[in-house]
């Protein structure tokens, strides 16, 4: 489904920067894994929708450091609410402002880093 939303254009430009940003701070070659627009109440199809977006870098040097000592701080200066959802199997930071929100996986075996997120549902 294609909306005309400047909206949800701009609030998906505004996430993209953000998750591009915090992709470049593990390294470069980051890759793709979703990018487009998702119904918000699968119910009622294309009453709402968000933009989503993600990216995956694989074994990015000293990512867990960088998630704590650069990534985090950056955020949180930049109006950015982050909790901590980490588990045994890897570093987790859910980032959310304005109702867009991320969440930045890093694996703690050192397999990589993913980097998923969505604007808030927005009518087309």
């Amino acid at each position: 489904m294609i909306t005309d939303s400047t909206d949800l254009d701009r609030l998906a430009e505004e996430l993209t920067a953000v998750i591009d940003h915090v992709a470049a701070t593990f390294g470069e070659g980051a890759l793709p894994t979703v990018r487009g627009e998702l119904d918000c109440d699968p119910a009622r199809p294309g009453l709402l929708t968000c933009w989503q977006y993600g990216v995956r870098l694989e074994r990015p040097a000293h990512a867990e450091r960088r998630l704590v000592e650069l990534v985090v701080p950056r955020l949180e200066r930049d109006g950015w609410q982050v909790h901590d959802r980490s588990n045994a199997l890897e570093l987790i930071a859910r980032c959310s402002r304005d109702g867009a929100d991320f969440t930045v996986h890093v694996a703690r075996s050192g397999a990589g880093v993913a980097i998923v997120g969505s604007t808030r549902c927005v009518t087309p």
